[in-house]
């Protein structure tokens, strides 16, 4: 797929010196007033002006203050314009807390993992103390990526000049630096984020700001932000319960990362239509939904209950399925729990990780997990086809704008927090 780039194209209106002067333009912020200089003047840059009026416009088309029932989605600018993607990306994205992974990927001391959100790349590591700590997976010297993948490491050795980290971030070796004057160790190690863990997961503000390493945060604070009142009610449900964790598996899927969230927030509306299998296990008239401050919570009863005549049950007699803003998903049934993250790569692309959990007493009844897993996959993959579908059709010029179902009321919440974030 193209990737969108970066940098604003430049209007036909500037001068062709104008143009080929761009070497000399130093904007500031990617959507507020930005200027250049050029000549030694300050100049307005026509194109990151004209981008910020345009994305305003495209907030506005959506009014969160008209109630359900009579209220259109939003746009299809708001899954298809880049510059409506970047303004997502550093106000939904980078600021508040984000599940980025579970607590057994740093079980013990020195494991670690790496991940990207956006343009973000981060780094979580539990040092030699037992301290969990999170990084700009960035090198200080030249800017090469550091770590890649997860494991364990006793330090950071950056593969581009051999410039080394010690767990805590501090610069503990820089090749080949003698002679290089006003040059202090202590002021180049990794740039710091604010990390938490509550149940399972594990949590970072990806902000582009630096973050002095003294600045911590508590369970409570970080279950206030992120969870809001719906804590104890997700505890009630299991979702922080000891569980072990199964396996991991992501999907490309080629559809803007909100066409995934709202297929799961449609109040399974859809269930019925695209997922024959599953529809058999649940009884969609015990349906529900709540909305809380950032967390949507849909319930259902077990249906028919198809395949316990053979002795296997996935579902079990009550599902739950949390959706905590932006992007992260909590499914709770039977005896499995499983997770989605949804990360942007694109207008038009995501990737989803689904990492799954499941009661210990379970953990070694492979053939259960196997058959469990196969039919979690089919739905998946039917899904998968069901958002690009939706993207693809986004993309027609014969649809802007859509309706809400009544049921649909977690999709709405959805939306209205979205608009929240990015009116300017």
């Amino acid at each position: 797929m193209m990737m969108v780039p970066r940098t604003a194209m430049v209007p036909e209106f500037l001068t062709p010196t104008l143009k080929s002067s761009r070497r000399y333009f130093s904007s500031h912020g990617q959507f507020g007033v930005a200027v250049f200089r050029f000549g030694g003047r300050r100049f307005l840059n026509p194109s990151r002006v004209f981008a910020l009026s345009e994305t305003s416009k495209l907030v506005t088309e959506f009014d969160p203050e008209i109630p359900l029932e009579r209220a259109s989605t939003p746009p299809t600018s708001w899954y298809t314009d880049s510059q409506f993607y970047r303004l997502e990306l550093d106000r939904v994205f980078y600021g508040g807390w984000q599940a980025v992974g579970y607590s057994d990927q740093i079980k013990n001391n020195r494991d670690f993992f790496t991940g990207r959100l956006g343009d973000v790349e981060f780094l979580v590591c539990r040092d030699d103390n037992g301290k969990i700590n999170a990084f700009h997976n960035v090198c200080s010297h030249h800017a090469s990526v550091l770590a890649s993948g997860n494991g364990k490491k006793s330090c950071f050795v950056c593969p581009y000049h051999g410039w080394t980290y010690s767990l805590n971030g501090s610069l503990v070796k820089a090749t080949r630096m003698t002679g290089i004057e006003n040059f202090a160790l202590n002021e180049m190690g990794l740039k710091p984020l604010r990390v938490a863990v509550w149940g399972p997961f594990v949590l970072l503000k990806v902000t582009k700001t630096t973050l002095s390493q003294e600045e911590l945060v508590t369970d409570d604070v970080v279950a206030a932000e992120w969870l809001g009142t719906s804590v104890g009610r997700l505890s009630q449900g299991g979702v922080d319960s000891h569980l072990s964790f199964i396996c991991r598996r992501e999907y490309i899927i080629d559809c803007n990362w909100k066409v995934f969230c709202d297929n799961y927030l449609d109040g399974g509306y859809h269930v019925p239509y695209a997922h024959k299998g599953l529809m058999s296990g649940l009884d969609l008239e015990t349906y529900s939904t709540t909305t809380l401050e950032r967390v949507s919570i849909q319930e259902c009863g077990g249906g028919s209950k198809a395949g316990e005549e053979d002795g296997f049950s996935r579902l079990g007699s009550q599902a739950l399925y949390a959706f905590v803003y932006p992007n992260f998903m909590i499914n709770r049934y039977g005896p499995w729990m499983d997770t989605n993250l949804v990360i942007p790569l694109g207008p038009r692309r995501c990737k989803v990780v689904f990492d799954y959990f499941l009661d210990p007493s379970l953990k070694d009844d492979e053939a259960f997990i196997k058959r469990s897993l196969e039919e979690s996959e089919r739905v998946q993959m039917e899904d998968v086809v069901l958002c690009e579908s939706v993207q693809r059709g986004l993309e027609s010029p014969a649809y802007d704008k859509g309706r809400y179902a009544l049921v649909e009321k977690a999709m709405h919440h959805f939306h209205c927090l979205l608009h929240q974030n990015l009116k300017l």
